[in-house]
């Protein structure tokens, strides 16, 4: 259950979780992708819905980030991606969000964002890059990490 802030019936960062609630605080959650082709793919979420890291005073700032980089942190040590990805776009979804993403070089985008035409057969069945157990490891790294934010 999301705590109460100022929100828009019409975002789903709003109106839901967003995905697999990992870790949440007064302020912001951390939620698990459901992407096949992209598993370990969190996203950092604030939960009021504004839509620019500047509506947030500075000290949100720093909260924000300081739990973006958690995530980026455990999962580099979890996962051992060949790099990270971060990215805040919110074109389609102008809620304040963070995308942390694990990328392989064998993944199905790489080099490429993961939003870009995939180098390979996308209609391919996924071939995920991280087990069910590395994901298991991943998602109760984070919770424990993030405790004490």
């Amino acid at each position: 259950m999301l705590p109460t802030y100022a929100q828009n019936p019409n975002c789903e960062l709003c109106t839901t979780d967003g995905g697999e609630l990992v870790w949440q605080n007064d302020t912001l959650r951390v939620i698990m992708v459901n992407d096949p082709h992209f598993v370990g793919f969190a996203r950092v979420v604030w939960h009021e819905h504004i839509a620019e890291m500047t509506d947030l005073k500075p000290e949100q700032r720093s909260a924000l980030m300081k739990t973006v980089c958690i995530v980026e942190d455990v999962m580099r040590k979890v996962l051992n991606p060949t790099k990270i990805n971060l990215a805040s776009l919110g074109n389609m979804t102008p809620h304040l969000h963070w995308h942390v993403i694990p990328r392989f070089s064998d993944d199905i985008n790489f080099p490429n964002p993961v939003w870009a035409l995939s180098q390979s057969d996308a209609a391919a069945p996924a071939k995920p890059r991280v087990s069910a157990k590395q994901y298991d490891a991943l998602v109760g790294a984070l919770r424990i990490a993030l405790w004490a934010v």
